[in-house]
């Protein structure tokens, strides 16, 4: 037996994230008339689309990063080069 620590896969959190994101469309998709008159009102209204792209993007972000690294593929860490 190794004395390695083994990294313990997010499986939990990717389900989560996953199934949020998919609630997120689910909703977003069947009451796109009222997204579309509520943010076509101009104003501060005009702030709701940007909001609504930036939280599905921060859910659908972390499902990705969990999903990746539940199928064991991480990102190269790159060695800070001394001169």
């Amino acid at each position: 037996m190794g004395t390695g620590s083994a990294k313990k896969k997010p499986i939990g959190k990717m389900l989560l994230a996953g199934t949020i994101s998919t609630g997120l469309y689910i909703v977003l998709l069947t009451n796109q008339d009222a997204v579309n008159t509520l943010s076509g009102r101009g104003g501060l209204y005009a702030i709701l689309p940007i909001a609504t792209a930036l939280f599905f993007s921060f859910i659908h972000g972390s499902f990705t990063g969990n999903f990746w690294t539940v199928m064991g593929i991480e990102a190269s860490k790159k060695r800070k080069e001394v001169k």
